[in-house]
């Protein structure tokens, strides 16, 4: 081993190998950091699916005939609840449940006993405080995409992903619920 000729090639060997397992590794890491805060934005989510069969039953009582801007929002619950497709999918059907509870709040404007209700406004609050969490899961979900993506397609990392099999994975965007509180006035 002490000619230099055989010394810098197996050492450029050992190099590459190292690079080549600590990318593949870091891929590793990154996509499984993924799974894990989907996991942490599904739990919050599922925090949203169990208010809203509560925060409907609250406003039904007040406001009865507005019949179809409820069924909109139990039908859109009951699609998100059931998406288990890819990110986008599931945005799509988070993006519907929040446009048909802004239509329930749009109703809830126009019943101020409602708006007063102790029971309405407990359930806003805990509304809130789910959002809120479900924001704050979706940023830790789309840093992990983003150092992921990154590390995807960025030269020569980018090389180990296409070999590994590693593929872009999509950020979770969802349309934020108007979270103003209800004035009580």
């Amino acid at each position: 081993m002490n000619n230099p000729a055989v010394f810098i090639p197996v050492a450029v060997a050992l190099l590459g190998l190292v690079y080549v397992v600590v990318t593949y590794n870091g891929l590793v890491n990154l996509r499984n950091l993924i799974r894990e805060s989907w996991a942490d934005v599904d739990t919050e989510l599922k925090r949203r699916y169990d208010l809203v069969p509560n925060l409907v039953a609250t406003v039904k009582g007040y406001a009865a005939y507005e019949k179809d801007v409820l069924e909109r929002v139990v039908a859109a619950r009951a699609k998100a609840l059931a998406s288990v497709g890819d990110t986008a999918s599931q945005a799509r059907d988070e993006n519907e449940l929040v446009d048909s509870l802004k239509g329930l709040f749009a109703v809830v404007e126009r019943y101020p006993d409602l708006k007063a209700s102790g029971q309405y406004l407990a359930l806003q609050r805990e509304l809130v405080n789910t959002e809120d969490r479900i924001q704050a899961a979706r940023r830790f979900f789309n840093g992990n995409v983003r150092d992921y993506n990154n590390k995807v397609e960025m030269f020569p990392s980018s090389i180990i992903a296409r070999v590994g099999g590693f593929r872009r994975h999509d950020f979770f965007e969802i349309a934020e619920l108007e979270r103003a509180a209800p004035s009580v006035a």
